[in-house]
């Protein structure tokens, strides 16, 4: 378990597999709360409808795992930031440090970005930290919900 309330924020993340196995890593993990930001995928169709695929991957986590939508993600990271949360951002900038030195001090909201692109320079702004998996061959980058996975269960032993 995590010390303090983590929360999983994903900035445009495109891919209803990624998302959904996100959800399910969140719920092995102990997360508290997920914020699906901008185009990301919810659990349930535009008509309001549970997703065959999303609950397939998910298998029940998108029941057990508390979720919201954000049209504007940075809106909640500055309410959060308010809150007295940290936001820690998984991504690959010149400050970034390796998820090994990063540990769970006070509530936190980890933002995962969109398959390609990252997270969004306008939601990048708003993290206090930058964590990235360090990459040995010469892909840069894992998949989101693998790197989720390997952030979220560091974070949680290491805490």
């Amino acid at each position: 378990m995590f010390p303090y309330p983590v929360i999983l924020a994903l900035d445009n993340i495109r891919s209803v597999h990624n998302v959904a196995s996100l959800f399910r890593t969140a719920d092995c993990v102990g997360v508290s709360k997920i914020i699906l930001g901008g185009v990301t995928p919810s659990p349930y169709d535009r008509f309001g409808k549970p997703r065959s695929d999303f609950a397939k991957v998910a298998l029940g986590a998108e029941k057990s795992v508390s979720w919201e939508p954000a049209d504007r993600l940075q809106n909640i990271l500055k309410k959060y930031t308010h809150d007295g949360f940290e936001i820690v951002a998984l991504e690959q900038t010149k400050k970034s440090i390796p998820y090994t030195k990063c540990t769970i001090t006070k509530p936190t909201v980890l933002v995962l970005g969109a398959e390609v692109e990252g997270i969004s320079k306008s939601v990048l702004k708003y993290a206090h930290t930058c964590i990235e998996i360090p990459m040995s061959g010469e892909k840069e980058s894992l998949n989101v919900s693998i790197a989720g996975a390997v952030a979220l269960f560091c974070l949680r032993d290491q805490s």
